[in-house]
Order: C-alpha cells, then structure tokens, then sequence
C-alpha cells in the first residue's frame, strides 16, 4: 500500500507530543536555513531548503513544503544576519498547516559554544530593537 505524504504526516503527528516544554523565549525571525537529514547510521538521506518562524538559543520553529522524518537527525545551517550557524537538531513537534507547509519544532543539540554565542548576541541584538 503507497501512503500519500499528508497520511504518513498525519500518522507521525498522532505519535508526537503537543505539550509546550519550552525553556527559552522565543522571538519571531525569519531566517533562511539550509539543512541535511542524517539517519540512524550516520548516512544524509535527504536535504533541503526552509525558513525560520521563530528563534530563541534551545530551539528554532522551522518551515518547509517538504515532509522530514522525525527520527533523523538534522544538520542545520542558519543564516543569522552577517553569519551562518552551523547546529544539530532533532524534530520534537510537527504540523501541516492550512497551506500545506510543514512546521516543525526543532530542538537544538550537540552546540558548540560558537554557535550558542553567535545565538545569544543575535536573539539579544533582535529584543533590543523591538
């Protein structure tokens, strides 16, 4: 049997978690990003293009027109003013909307201490200015 991408989506949105479980505040940024997704041995299945909705230093709200699998790991790179931060994260939340564009709750890991810098002064720069 061949799923549609909206039933397998649908099927991994009824295997996910809704609760809120945030630690930062988040600021609205729209932000270009590039990323890889990395399965379970190590191997990039699948790449692409998105944009962020909203940012803060544990995580980012990523939009797409593409499904991502939520058990791989995702190589991230976001553009953030003058710099790219290159991070790792995982999908923890997702959800189809109205326009059919995913969005996806991405929780950050494996940070450097570059990258978490270059977050912080940009999520500090973006509060100031609001």
């Amino acid at each position: 049997m061949i799923y549609t991408r909206f039933e397998t989506f649908n099927y991994w949105l009824r295997t996910m978690t809704t609760d809120d479980k945030r630690q930062h505040l988040r600021i609205n940024a729209l932000n270009l990003i590039s990323y890889s997704c990395i399965d379970e041995t190590g191997q990039t299945v699948a790449q692409g293009m998105g944009r962020t909705l909203n940012v803060c230093e544990g995580g980012i709200l990523l939009e797409t027109h593409v499904l991502i699998d939520p058990k791989h790991t995702l190589d991230l790179a976001i553009g953030l003013k003058d710099d790219i931060v290159n991070i790792k994260g995982r999908v923890v939340y997702s959800k189809l909307d109205e326009e059919e564009r995913f969005k996806y709750g991405i929780e950050l890991i494996k940070k450097t201490e570059s990258a978490l810098e270059i977050l912080k002064r940009y999520i500090e720069a973006f509060r100031e200015h609001q």
